[in-house]
């Protein structure tokens, strides 16, 4: 039983540095990156997420794929303009400025939270 409960903290436990890594890398990215205008591309056969295209402060042109997919609230279609942040020294990393999609990093840590609590629980019943 001490051991299922270990694994569960344990779990939980990445679980909360995943999320907190996403948060804490858009949070970055979105206040201290370089913000550029990038066209959107048509998404690839067989992928969801279009392709955007932006010019570095630097001169280099870059190619991503969007962080974010397209939604009925935020369409990406070809031929747009969105407003990007990008990390100056890594320019792969990239927010789209108006669509950070938070949820999911902070679902990583509420759920993982749940589960150190939970493994916890069970290290303290076992006992």
């Amino acid at each position: 039983m001490v051991v299922l409960a270990a694994l569960t903290a344990f779990g939980g436990l990445v679980a909360v540095l995943a999320g907190a890594y996403g948060l804490r890398q858009t949070r970055r990215i979105s206040a201290a990156g370089a913000v550029a205008q990038a066209l959107v591309k048509a998404a690839p056969p067989g992928a969801e997420r279009p392709t955007l295209q932006f010019e570095t402060v630097d001169g280099r042109v870059v190619e991503v794929v969007s962080p974010v997919p397209s939604t009925r609230r935020r369409p990406l279609a070809s031929g747009d303009r969105v407003r990007l942040a990008y990390d100056t020294e890594d320019p792969r990393e990239t927010v789209l400025l108006g669509g950070e999609r938070t949820g999911l990093d902070r679902a990583f840590v509420g759920a993982g939270l749940a589960l150190v609590v939970l493994g916890a629980v069970l290290v303290v019943v076992a006992l």
